[in-house]
């Protein structure tokens, strides 16, 4: 058997612990991943791990020589790379992102990436809460953060800025009633809609040297920004939006941008992996992609 695949299978299994989750992220049957397992312990004349109908652990031999076995799969692969440096990109990379992030800016730059690399396959799975990466075999998640996971190795691939926005409908019906929105504390008269995954409503905001910071009292909250979106567009009140979803409608006058000269804090979008360690090469370029489009082709 491939010893290198069966190294892979091992050090997969000692992160997981549980060979039907590393058949599920290696897309291989729980079998072959048991045939694997007892390769390498031929190999090596030891036994790697412990197996009980309910846990896998690694045995005091498993765990000594496990560093050992990374070094050698490491340098495997990198052999691998130098050899295969000028072949065409293949594999499948899974993919997370938010919903909003995924309808409007990543499929664009995903079907470039497919159009110049026709043997790659791409499952994104879509969703404004984090996932664990291990635990659902994600290669890469695109997350928009100020402070990204720590466990996790993170490289910026874009700014996120945001804007405060609001019908024209809505603005003209709460002129004479509620007043115009000139000042920042005068979001607090107004209907304010807010991102559910915060736990209080505070807008940042600056101008200059200035900084306020308002808390608005928000009647609707909603936990995906698109939806969020749409709320402001049916004149429901004033929120904070990306700038990736809201210059489409600031373009053609559906929505307008409430106190243009105070901008809100930006975040930064990062593609996130759990290790160096084994990244494909088809992963890496598609890091490196994305950086690319996004820097050409600014929304």
């Amino acid at each position: 058997m491939d010893r290198v695949t069966a190294a892979k299978v091992f050090l997969d299994v000692a992160q997981s612990q549980s060979f039907s989750r590393t058949a599920t992220r290696l897309n291989m049957s729980r079998p072959m991943v048991t045939r694997y397992i007892e390769a390498m312990e031929d190999w090596l004349q030891i036994r790697l791990l412990h197996r009980t109908t309910r846990k896998v652990s690694l045995t005091s031999a498993g765990e000594a020589c496990l560093k050992d076995v990374e070094q050698w799969l490491q340098q495997a692969d990198q052999l691998t790379a130098l050899v295969n440096n000028s072949q065409e990109l293949s594999g499948m990379v899974r993919i997370t992102s938010s919903m909003s992030f995924g309808y409007s800016q990543l499929m664009p730059a995903i079907q470039g990436f497919m159009d110049l690399h026709p043997q790659v396959r791409i499952d994104i799975d879509l969703e404004d809460s984090t996932a664990d990466l291990t635990d659902k075999s994600i290669d890469l998640a695109i997350r928009i953060a100020s402070n990204p996971d720590s466990s996790l190795i993170g490289k910026p691939i874009a700014v996120c800025e945001s804007v405060l926005v609001a019908s024209p409908a809505y603005l003209e019906k709460t002129r004479h009633t509620l007043g115009e929105i000139h000042y920042p504390q005068d979001l607090v008269k107004h209907a304010c809609l807010g991102y559910k995954n915060f736990e209080r409503h505070i807008w940042h905001l600056s101008k200059g040297e200035q900084f306020e910071s308002v808390s608005v009292d928000c009647r609707l909250s909603v936990n995906e920004a698109t939806a969020l979106l749409h709320g402001v567009l049916n004149g429901m009140g004033v929120a904070l939006q990306p700038t990736y979803l809201a210059n489409y409608y600031l373009h053609d006058g559906r929505l307008c941008h409430v106190l243009p000269e105070w901008t809100p804090r930006d975040l930064t979008i990062y593609a996130l992996y759990s290790s160096r360690k084994h990244l494909s090469p088809t992963v890496r370029a598609l890091i490196d992609y994305l950086e690319s489009y996004f820097a050409d082709n600014p929304w």
